[in-house]
């Protein structure tokens, strides 16, 4: 698998919340090993490293567990700050559009989950404002669940590092 070496941080740390597969996890290193030097890299390497010599079953065994079944984390921006309400729905709508204008596919999630979300930050110059209050604060409450339930866990570090990227491009 080629991979493009110049995607920006947002972009790197969303490939670490796809479920991983070898591939994936070739394009990730690769990915991380190009990022600038700074807090949301730093985060990434420290994720690297924690995973790296896992067989990829107990790596597809730990993301299901933190984010996909019955997940210790749900990944989805909207949910955490609205729940199952209108205001989500809209926010949910307002990303689609948003996304739509800068070819960002979801890929099958949800418009609010962090993935696409990041994905979307690399993309644009201008994120919807909606984004701004809402963002840094659902990957502060994950990054808090998840250490709460497993302390051990890479993907604290992704979350930190999704926190770091999300303050630098909203700022």
């Amino acid at each position: 698998m080629v991979m493009d070496t110049s995607l920006a941080t947002p972009e790197v740390v969303a490939l670490a919340l796809r479920y991983p597969t070898e591939d994936g996890l070739g394009a990730l290193t690769i990915a991380i090993e190009a990022l600038e030097r700074g807090g949301a890299e730093r985060e990434m390497r420290r994720f690297a490293s924690d995973i790296d010599g896992k067989p990829l079953h107990e790596i597809e065994e730990m993301f299901t567990t933190t984010f996909d079944l019955s997940p210790v984390v749900a990944p989805y921006v909207g949910h955490l700050a609205w729940g199952d309400s209108y205001e989500r729905g809209g926010f949910m709508a307002e990303l689609r559009g948003a996304m739509r204008e800068v070819d960002v596919d979801p890929e099958g999630e949800l418009p609010d989950h962090l993935d696409p979300i990041l994905r979307y930050l690399a993309a644009t110059d201008e994120p919807i404002e909606s984004l701004a209050p809402v963002l840094v604060p659902a990957i502060t409450k994950m990054e808090k669940t998840l250490k709460k339930a497993d302390s051990k866990n890479p993907y604290i570090h992704v979350l930190q590092a999704a926190r770091i990227a999300a303050e630098e491009r909203l700022r």
